[in-house]
């Protein structure tokens, strides 16, 4: 395995790893279930929703069936649409590190789980999206929602098959989605510890290292000499 600071193409989650999107996901989860007539109160439970691909959460966590998992998005969109996807902020720390890893000749790039439609707004209004050379995530219609899908597309938008090939690109995220998609398209892989995953969840999942804050993120440069928390 080569060390944490060798990967010169930087893959980054969106949610839980550079903004702090709890509120507005969770408010909008809220929004959705309302319409079925269901008032929850567990913010533990509305977390779970961060990460996976909406539908799949309707389903799992309240038995939803395909046709009602669908209705549901389309009623928590009515919400993150126009209120939801600023009700977020960028995690202290993130800023300076990607000016620190673009500034040592990193590339970096997102693959988020969330819509391309709302991800584009939020990377401009939070002044991330100079950082980065392409920014993919899913479509509305769901048929790329799965993080091995969306981390494909952005390999195949940017002609980063070399890349790939050669072991360069690194996967950021704070669940296991990122980890195991990155294993499924043979990417290597980060979890960070200030979103919504756990270092057991992580760990199970087969991250390759796992860093616990926003300032760690420097090792990945070269140029940090604290690389103590990196597993």
């Amino acid at each position: 395995m080569k060390t944490i600071s060798s990967f010169t193409h930087l893959f980054f989650d969106l949610d839980g790893t550079l903004t702090e999107s709890g509120p507005g996901i969770m408010n909008s989860v809220r929004h959705a279930l309302r319409h079925w007539g269901i008032e929850e109160t567990d913010d533990d439970k509305l977390r779970l929703f961060i990460g996976p691909p909406l539908t799949e959460s309707f389903k799992t966590l309240y038995g939803f069936s395909e046709e009602q998992a669908f209705e549901a998005m389309k009623v928590y969109r009515e919400y993150f649409g126009v209120k939801g996807l600023f009700e977020n902020s960028v995690y202290d720390g993130i800023i300076p590190a990607l000016e620190a890893l673009k500034k040592s000749g990193k590339k970096l790039y997102v693959a988020t789980g969330k819509p391309e439609i709302y991800m584009h707004p939020i990377l401009e209004h939070f002044g991330l999206k100079v950082f980065f050379i392409f920014a993919g995530g899913a479509d509305l219609k769901e048929t790329r929602s799965k993080k091995d899908l969306i981390i494909e597309y952005v390999i195949k938008e940017c002609g980063l098959e070399e890349e790939r090939s050669a072991g360069n690109i690194l996967m950021i995220g704070d669940r296991k989605h990122d980890i195991t998609g990155a294993k499924k398209t043979g990417l290597a892989s980060c979890g960070v510890l200030w979103g919504y995953g756990s270092r057991e969840e992580l760990t199970q999942a087969g991250a390759d290292f796992i860093i616990e804050s926003p300032r760690e993120l420097s090792s990945l440069s070269g140029n940090d000499k604290d690389c103590s928390r990196v597993r």
